[in-house]
């Protein structure tokens, strides 16, 4: 094959190979909030922050509204011991960045003891959960990608609308909101 006819088929191989991307890159323009946004410590994005399973503290630092639904980052203080039940989310990606305590997250079969600057990620479609161990105040940044309806689930919980449900709206307004419970929280040995 001549070098000009190699170099003709090879363009046109690529171009074929990458009009997918072309095509996706080229669709809808993501909207942003078109300025930067700074949360100080211990603020919340809108002045509001969540109270949430027994004196839980909820700190949105980036909302979903700021990034057309891409992403979702709050952070959280927690005193309980303890955590939400074994679940997993269709669309989202969860990841888990402790700034202070130890936690206890599951994701899939493996069990990861996480301590202040360790963090954990959790794939979408996979089941996980998390505990915080200790009675010290523990404090740890939640990001979920895309933000799906995390934002809209934790503000229901917030305003008491899920707490006043049968436990058939309550499976039913998790899986509207984009998750399933499917099993019991991760229990762990106390430390002696």
């Amino acid at each position: 094959m001549k070098r000009s006819a190699f170099l003709k088929f090879c363009l046109a191989i690529g171009s074929v190979a990458t009009a997918p991307f072309k095509t996706e890159a080229g669709s809808k323009p993501k909207r942003r909030v078109g300025k930067g946004i700074v949360v100080k410590n211990g603020n919340d994005r809108f002045n509001k922050p969540l109270s949430l399973f027994d004196g839980d503290k909820f700190y949105c630092k980036v909302s979903g509204k700021d990034t057309d639904g891409d992403l979702y980052i709050f952070d959280s203080t927690r005193l309980k011991e303890g955590g939400p039940p074994l679940h997993f989310h269709y669309e989202q990606d969860e990841w888990w960045y402790i700034i202070s305590g130890e936690y206890m997250i599951k994701v899939g079969e493996e069990i990861y003891h996480a301590k202040a600057g360790d963090c954990v990620f959790g794939p979408r479609g996979v089941p996980h959960t998390f505990a915080k161990v200790g009675k010290e105040e523990s404090k740890l940044i939640m990001l979920f990608q895309p933000a799906g309806k995390m934002e809209e689930w934790f503000n229901r919980v917030h305003n008491g609308e899920i707490a006043k449900m049968t436990e058939e709206e309550k499976d039913n307004a998790r899986k509207a909101h984009g998750f399933e419970h499917i099993g019991p929280p991760l229990t762990f040995l106390k430390k002696s």
